[in-house]
């Protein structure tokens, strides 16, 4: 099935019969072209607009590295629709863009993932590289099942769009899945979810990816007459990555993932002397991330652990000391003791890469999801990675770790940049988030030993 269906009617109503669900009486006022427009939605939902004005997902297809990266893969490699497919997807099914190299002629409200690509989604034909199948029509889909009627549009319910349901997690999650042109499986978000323990059948450990991603309150889905308070969702889809240029929100887009960030991830830090000398342990843990972390683009990702030494105020041994406009990769052969989370990917002749759609393999290290909760489960993964540093000093006086990430990589940016691809002003744009959890202090006579990997 196409995913712009030419016979509305007839398959609209076949489809929304699987779901059962509940749609408004009131006839649509407005056309299929008119709620093609975000601007269109913006009149009754004001604040679900603001605050997907301000996300990645009104972002996905103004970007200056997807432009740059896109444009790149497209004249190397003939990658075609494969990345504006799902960074632009409306404008691909409305005939604006084959490839997303001519992105300032597509009109404004067909870049990015608009609000009608999302609500009018009415089946999952696969498990990456956005198999969404939409309506075509003018019936929006929600989460809430009882929707009120009103002269704008027909609404109805879907379990796709009901985030209390593991169904939504393979609308959200197929997007942030992909497989490249030939065959690698290169971002495993969603599989990643799916392999967790958050994916099972006990509902007492299902999380769906709108649960983390889309916060829920008490607010109104509509500003309409009859609609009263319910329970709503966020739509600023905090992640990691962020605008680079100009963008509404920017700020509290950065606020955001920072918070998100800050509740992914536990460290604990242990210093002691042995029969070696001096070792500093490292451990991480993923406790709030319902995938591995780093995710998604983990090959473009940067994040490592940042260990000083100090005799007194004096600095005698770090690791991982990377200013915040230096590439991590300059240190990869002078920091020998370097922590980094993060995939590398290798093209057909073994060589290491950044060109996604060349990776015929991949090697990770990453912070796993839990997939069960007790060691007994087979299906159980020790979800602490341990990272161990030796000290060629005596035992320092104090200790201070951090862990730190950018979205994307310096050394990346910088080539896009030195071929003419990006503005400098965007590489120097890019942020390094600290993790305000895993900032630690260790200090002689602090009181108990800490057991290493154990929280």
């Amino acid at each position: 099935m196409p995913r712009h269906c030419p016979h509305l009617l007839l398959i609209t109503l076949a489809l929304f019969a699987g779901f059962a669900c509940t749609a408004s009486s009131e006839p649509a006022g407005l056309t299929r072209a008119e709620l093609l427009n975000p601007e269109t939605c913006k009149e009754c939902h004001q604040q679900h607009y603001d605050q997907w004005k301000g996300s990645m997902h009104a972002h996905a297809g103004d970007d200056p590295v997807f432009l740059a990266m896109n444009a790149k893969a497209v004249e190397e490699d003939g990658v075609g629709d494969f990345c504006v497919n799902c960074h632009a997807p409306m404008a691909v099914i409305e005939g604006y863009t084959t490839d997303g190299t001519n992105m300032d002629e597509v009109p404004e409200h067909l870049r990015g993932i608009t609000c009608y690509f999302c609500h009018t989604v009415v089946a999952v034909e696969g498990a990456h590289n956005n198999p969404l199948v939409l309506s075509g029509g003018a019936t929006m889909l929600g989460g809430l099942r009882d929707p009120v009627a009103n002269p704008a549009h027909a609404s109805a319910y879907s379990p796709l769009h009901d985030r209390t349901t593991l169904e939504s997690a393979a609308l959200c999650g197929t997007c942030h899945d992909i497989v490249n042109p030939v065959g690698q499986h290169i971002e495993r978000t969603y599989s990643e979810w799916q392999a967790s323990l958050f994916s099972k059948d006990d509902p007492s450990q299902q999380l769906t990816c709108s649960q983390c991603h889309m916060v829920g309150s008490d607010g109104l889905a509509a500003e309409y007459e009859g609609v009263s308070l319910r329970r709503i969702h966020d739509h600023s889809f905090p992640g990691v990555d962020v605008a680079l240029t100009d963008w509404p929100s920017a700020e509290a887009q950065r606020a955001l993932v920072g918070d998100e960030l800050d509740n992914s991830v536990r460290a604990q830090l242990c210093v002691f002397e042995n029969a070696g000398g001096v070792a500093v342990w490292v451990t991480l843990e993923n406790i709030g991330a319902g995938h591995s972390w780093p995710s998604g683009a983990a090959v473009d990702r940067r994040a490592w652990v940042e260990v000083v030494a100090y005799e007194g105020d004096a600095e005698v041994w770090s690791s991982g000391k990377v200013g915040d406009d230096e590439a991590v990769s300059e240190y990869a052969g002078t920091d020998p003791q370097l922590f980094r989370l993060g995939d590398t990917i290798y093209d057909s002749s073994g060589e290491e890469t950044h060109d996604f759609w060349a990776a015929v393999g991949y090697e990770s290290r990453l912070l796993p999801a839990p997939t069960a909760r007790s060691p007994a489960d087979p299906a159980y993964v020790d979800t602490h990675v341990l990272h161990q540093y030796t000290l060629p000093t005596a035992l320092p006086t104090r200790v201070t770790m951090r862990l730190r990430i950018r979205p994307m990589g310096l050394d990346i940016l910088g080539e896009l940049v030195a071929e003419g691809r990006l503005a400098q002003s965007v590489r120097d744009a890019m942020p390094t988030f600290t993790l305000g959890p895993t900032v630690i202090e260790w200090s002689q006579g602090q009181g108990e030993p800490c057991n290493p990997k154990v929280f």
